[in-house]
């Protein structure tokens, strides 16, 4: 059984004339009666009744008929989805990210695209750096929104783009504020810095964010008192909002409103915090292809 085959088959079903369907098929009456009755011999049935008058179709031939218009139709769509995958209008685009980009990036590079590419499938998974990174080099995901780090260079074997530099700002228990341990809500001093006890990611997950914090209290002539790590920022800032401490965060995390914490910028020069994309380097899917040229 092959492709002609069925051609033939639904031609002579449609017209249920053999002459009619050898000129529709452009071909001579007697190579389509014999691809016919190769067709019925393989089945072990005969698909049309026949007789010197008309041409019917037999009860296997009337049930069989859907299913092989239904095959024929998918055939043919087969170039057009092939194009499809070949411009990245469809198929599936795989990103990963850190729990920052999804009150800063994220949402804007999402919809975007979505909005130039509506029959992509975009795959979003939140991980940290550390986590992302193997699965970049292993081909698990197409990108990552990463935090890089200076310590620990890209392999070699993927490729990196700046996306976004922003100031680090303090999250700060609004009880602090209120009842006058943070003096002035429009800046947090060096002193109230380094009086006050840290919440930060673990050292090993996002060593790039963590040396920036402690850095920063470096920078300013002490030592940070980290109090509690938690890898999610969610749960960092629902400590703070416990009053357990504060947290250094990206500005963008402003976007992130929780009842009882406030942002407080930075006295003086603040550390920033730059986010990237990485993404492994030769035979780029399509649909990354096409999520690279939308940073442009």
């Amino acid at each position: 059984m092959d492709v002609r085959q069925l051609r033939h088959f639904a031609a002579v079903a449609d017209t249920l004339h053999f002459g009619r369907a050898a000129e529709r098929l452009r071909m001579t009456q007697p190579p389509l009666s014999q691809s016919i009755m190769g067709l019925e011999r393989e089945l072990g049935a005969p698909l049309f009744a026949r007789t010197k008058r008309n041409v019917r179709l037999t009860s296997l031939g009337e049930e069989w008929l859907p299913r092989v218009l239904d095959v024929l139709a998918g055939l043919n769509e087969l170039p057009i989805i092939a194009r499809g995958i070949r411009d990245g209008q469809t198929g599936r685009l795989s990103l990963s990210f850190v729990s920052t980009a999804d009150y800063s990036l994220l949402p804007s590079l999402v919809r975007r695209y979505s909005q130039a590419f509506p029959n992509v499938e975009i795959q979003l998974f939140e991980a940290t750096s550390d986590v992302q990174l193997p699965a970049l080099v292993n081909g698990e995901r197409h990108a990552g929104i990463i935090i890089p780090s200076a310590e620990q260079p890209l392999p070699p074997s993927l490729s990196y783009r700046r996306l976004l530099r922003e100031p680090l700002v303090a999250a700060v228990p609004s009880a602090w504020i209120d009842t006058g341990q943070i003096g002035d809500a429009e800046a947090l001093s060096r002193e109230e810095v380094l009086a006050s006890p840290l919440i930060l990611f673990p050292r090993q997950v996002a060593p790039a964010f963590h040396d920036l914090v402690t850095g920063y209290f470096t920078a300013l002539g002490g030592r940070a008192r980290i109090v509690q790590e938690a890898i999610q920022m969610q749960t960092i800032i629902s400590l703070v909002s416990s009053g357990l401490g504060i947290a250094l965060v990206p500005a963008s995390l402003r976007n992130l409103a929780r009842t009882g914490v406030r942002y407080v910028p930075l006295a003086g020069q603040a550390p920033e915090l730059e986010t990237g994309l990485a993404w492994r380097g030769g035979d780029i899917a399509p649909p990354l292809a096409n999520f690279l040229q939308l940073l442009d």
